[in-house]
């Protein structure tokens, strides 16, 4: 028999959907529990829980007289992976903005820790550039050493709250978009320049041009993911119609 916690959060995602598809308006009364323990055949415990999962996310916002929805603009950054998921195709313009947004963060890190480098965590960044060099052509490949780079590069910089928020973007955007299937195809060279330009930054420790190699890297992905998007959303279904 599934424990109070499990249908709690079960009831939680269902209504987290709801109202990420909008079938609830930004202002309206929310169900009661009573309502929503009829529902889903649950405790009123479990459905309490359930809203107040969904206040945390920032979804609703519990007044007296019951809870009401909230606007997404008022909502946790938590949504962001729920919302790429949905309907199992990403919305072009919401990964556009993330890819912008980490973009922004991942140049604002690079040149922090380029020029805060000591000579040991310039080896040590040299060392990551090397090794996403050999992964340069293979997206899949690729992941694990750009993502130990810019672990590394935080970590030197020393920005809690860009580090924060960049590890809550990669945790809720990598994943989805690997287990979507979409295999962004960089244009040919691409790679290859940002390692370039990498190490060239630290050799020079030159913070402002590692800050501008991966502004052009960031570009080029938005690019190239919002045709991988597109081409997805354009190829034609396998399904068998009778």
């Amino acid at each position: 028999m599934p424990s109070s916690n499990t249908i709690s959060h079960e009831i939680a995602y269902a209504l987290r959907d709801e109202i990420l598809r909008q079938r609830y308006q930004s202002g309206d009364r929310f169900p009661s529990e009573r309502d929503l323990a009829a529902r889903f055949d649950a405790s009123r415990g479990a459905v309490r829980e359930a809203l107040s999962q969904l206040e945390q996310l920032g979804l609703i916002r519990t007044q007296p007289g019951g809870a009401r929805v909230q606007s997404l603009n008022a909502a946790s950054l938590a949504i962001l992976g729920p919302l790429l998921e949905l309907d199992g195709h990403p919305d072009p313009l919401l990964v556009d903005q993330f890819l912008q947004t980490f973009g922004v963060l991942a140049a604002l890190t690079a040149k922090s820790a380029v020029n805060a480098a000591s000579p040991e965590q310039l080896i040590q960044l040299k060392k990551l550039v090397v090794d996403l060099k050999d992964q340069a052509n293979d997206y899949e490949g690729m992941q694990p050493p750009w993502r130990e780079l810019l672990e590394a590069m935080s970590a030197i910089s020393d920005n809690l709250v860009v580090r924060l928020i960049s590890n809550d973007l990669k945790a809720q955007f990598v994943g989805q978009m690997l287990k979507l299937g979409f295999r962004p195809d960089l244009k040919k060279g691409s790679r290859d320049r940002l390692v370039t330009t990498l190490r060239v930054s630290l050799n020079e420790q030159d913070g402002e041009r590692a800050s501008q190699a991966m502004q052009d890297h960031f570009e080029e992905f938005r690019e190239a993911v919002g045709e991988a998007i597109r081409f997805k959303a354009d190829k034609p279904s396998n399904r068998v119609v009778n």
